[in-house]
């Protein structure tokens, strides 16, 4: 097909505002740290962008979106991007060059990592990190991305629904989260050891870095600039203000309407509308914000003050359940009025079921995978600092800097 220049636009805008997210990621996490591990937390996003990028190019894109393999993987036939021009692809976003849909798929593989590294910052070695991010991204989220938007994948041959990555990007990183906590154990001093946030601002910084961003990775989904893009923008900034609100509500009916849990909230409505942003009307996306500010919530403050859960920035509560919840209402509320299809709501019984299954076969895949991965570093090099570096913090211990002091001299 012909390249449409305004598709183009959009899509390389789109791209370089999810790009936007992972450092949104890295201040959002890092102001929610001690300060003693501020840069470590910043860092174990930011390089993100380096070492999941350069996997991309040279084989990841091929792994995900290569020719099908039996409905689970790619096959090598875009290893290292040969004869990939400046023309559309046969298959993806067939109206934009195949460049620029690879790289705002890439964006997506980079942020995913990004985000379950919040659940294991304050304690995790830099080292056996990079090699879990490079094992994760090959043999987790390369399949798991093809199942779901692959041509060929199996759900997505089945009609399994996620228009921006609840499944592939946030129910992924956060049962990663969830199986990397249990390998770890909880921080030195957790739960009696009080470790409050070291610069609220800065969260909230990020947090309004990553809404600002969610447009790219939301709307952009489209993969045009068109009625459905303008749709999902639509929802994706109704759901985080409703999940915002909600969670603000319910802070304040508990003791006071809390700032850090109010851009919490936003992010959980953020990830919820994920899955269901270019398949629900306006209100179908109110109703998911406030369902995500609630679960996400309650969760929250189940795992934390009932289970002593040392998921250190709520990661699977925010993301892993928030990303549940939104791949579950996208069975439950898709309009076909919206793109064609039909949920619950109006009668469409399978495809809450599909949903429903989506959600369960991949949180068993890469639970066990991420168990498997995290176990095979634990044996052969080792995942936590020793008890002194994680005293000292992993700003000095792993890179000899301070946030606020500069180079150690």
């Amino acid at each position: 097909m012909e390249i449409d220049s305004g598709n183009t636009a959009w899509l390389l805008i789109s791209s370089a505002l999810v790009m936007l997210m992972t450092p949104g990621v890295a201040f959002f996490y890092g102001g929610m740290v001690r300060r003693k591990n501020l840069l470590s937390t910043i860092m174990m996003s930011f390089v993100c962008l380096a070492l999941v990028g350069l996997i991309w190019v040279i084989y990841g894109y091929s792994l995900a979106f290569g020719n099908d393999t039996a409905g689970i993987i790619g096959g090598l036939n875009y290893l290292g991007l040969p004869n990939v021009g400046l023309g559309a692809s046969d298959t993806y976003a067939t109206t934009v060059p195949h460049l620029a849909f690879i790289i705002f798929q890439a964006m997506f593989a980079i942020i995913t990592v990004a985000l379950f590294t919040g659940a294991v910052v304050e304690r995790i070695k830099f080292s056996s990190l990079l090699v879990i991010s490079v094992l994760w991204v090959t043999l987790v989220y390369c399949p798991v991305a093809h199942w779901v938007w692959g041509d060929g994948g199996w759900l997505y041959n089945l009609g399994a629904l996620d228009f921006a990555g609840g499944t592939v990007v946030h129910i992924n990183a956060g049962i990663a989260a969830l199986a990397l906590v249990l390998l770890l154990g909880r921080r030195k001093g957790f739960p009696q050891t009080p470790m409050e946030a070291n610069n609220i601002p800065l969260v909230v910084l990020g947090a309004s870095l990553l809404w600002f961003g969610w447009y790219g990775f939301n709307a952009g989904s489209s993969l045009a600039a068109d009625g459905l893009a303008a749709s999902a923008f639509v929802t994706t900034t109704v759901a985080a203000a409703a999940s915002a609100f909600t969670w603000m509500i319910i802070s304040w009916i508990q003791r006071r309407p809390s700032v850090l849990g109010t851009v919490t909230g936003a992010v959980g409505g953020l990830v919820a509308i994920t899955p269901a942003a270019g398949f629900v009307t306006p209100m179908g996306a109110i109703a998911i914000g406030i369902g995500a500010g609630l679960i996400c919530y309650f969760c929250l403050l189940l795992m934390k003050t009932k289970l002593h859960f040392d998921d250190s920035l709520d990661v699977f509560a925010v993301h892993g359940v928030g990303g549940i919840w939104g791949a579950i209402a996208t069975g439950i509320f898709a309009s076909s009025s919206v793109n064609g299809y039909s949920g619950l709501l109006e009668g469409n019984v399978q495809q809450f079921l599909i949903q429903i299954l989506a959600v369960v076969v991949v949180a068993a895949f890469t639970f066990v995978m991420t168990m498997i991965i995290g176990k095979t570093v634990e044996k052969t090099m080792g995942l936590r600092v020793s008890s002194q570096e994680e005293i000292v913090g992993l700003d000095l211990s792993q890179h000899g800097e301070r946030a606020y002091g500069g180079l150690l001299r």
